[in-house]
């Protein structure tokens, strides 16, 4: 059986050596910048190490500097579930460990997971007329984080259409996501519209990184309230990890797959005709 092992993992390794090298030589880096955070109004946005990471690994890409070619790309992306088990593995511990809060935390912080399931009814119609096919069903779903992922490669597998969705969102979330977040609860706060309580619950949407950064505008807005809106956030980052997935199966994907099929006939040839003029124009 050795024979056959070990000659095909030194072939994978030799032809995939530089993905390796760059990961850890762009983690070294973005892990020596740290987090830069920038006043905005009366909060802040953050810029935290994964987006770094991401844009040196976008300008390494074969349509940038060309470092990494495309064959390198496709070996890439079918090591991202690879490398966030560990992540997905710890959030189950720290679930388990929170279990109390999660219990005591009220039914207000189970239901808020329905209004993630809301977003699938706008995005999938602008997904469509963008152009996507099946894509449009893994990227709208949900907020398309490490769970996230790892659920839709589970289910249609590393090299289908709804696994280049959820993991396109996956990054344009990571590199854009964190400063979304932080902008627009800082706007959200100014309007005086909902309790910091209430915003504190909706930043744990169940990214880590988007709740931080959330988390710290607001913080920032309402420090004398800044320990209730962190042990809210973290409760309801910590809920919405372990009913987020159950939703995503149960009800995101099978919604995805009707909105689809309903609407992909009807409004699919207007996103192939952008998507054709596009292509033209490049």
């Amino acid at each position: 059986m050795d024979k056959f092992v070990y000659p095909s993992l030194r072939s994978r390794l030799k032809a995939e050596y530089k993905i390796y090298l760059l990961a850890l030589l762009f983690i070294l880096i973005a892990d020596s910048i740290g987090q830069i955070q920038i006043p905005l109004g009366p909060g802040q946005f953050i810029l935290f190490p994964i987006f770094y990471a991401l844009i040196m690994g976008v300008l390494s890409g074969p349509q940038v500097t060309k470092i990494v070619k495309t064959k390198e790309v496709k070996a890439a992306s079918k090591l991202v579930i690879v490398a966030i088990c560990p992540f997905i593995a710890k959030l189950g511990i720290n679930a388990g460990a929170s279990l109390e809060t999660v219990v005591s935390a009220g039914p207000a912080l189970l239901l808020q997971e329905f209004g993630n399931l809301g977003t699938i009814l706008l995005a999938m119609p602008l997904a469509i007329l963008l152009g996507l096919k099946r894509e449009a069903v893994g990227a709208t779903h949900s907020i398309n984080r490490e769970s996230n992922l790892a659920l839709i490669t589970d289910v249609y597998g590393p090299d289908s259409p709804e696994a280049r969705g959820s993991l396109s969102i996956y990054v344009v979330g990571g590199m854009i996501g964190t400063i979304y977040f932080g902008f627009m609860v800082s706007v959200i706060a100014m309007l005086n519209i909902f309790h910091p309580y209430a915003l504190g619950m909706a930043s744990g949407v169940g990214a880590g990184i988007l709740m931080a950064s959330a988390v710290a505008s607001l913080t920032a807005i309402y420090p004398t309230m800044a320990d209730q809106i962190s042990a809210l956030a973290s409760a309801s980052e910590t809920i919405s990890g372990i009913d987020g997935i159950y939703m995503a199966l149960l009800i995101g994907l099978p919604l995805c797959n009707v909105l689809y099929n309903f609407l992909e006939p009807r409004i699919g040839r207007l996103g192939e005709k952008r998507k054709k003029k596009g292509e033209k124009k490049s």
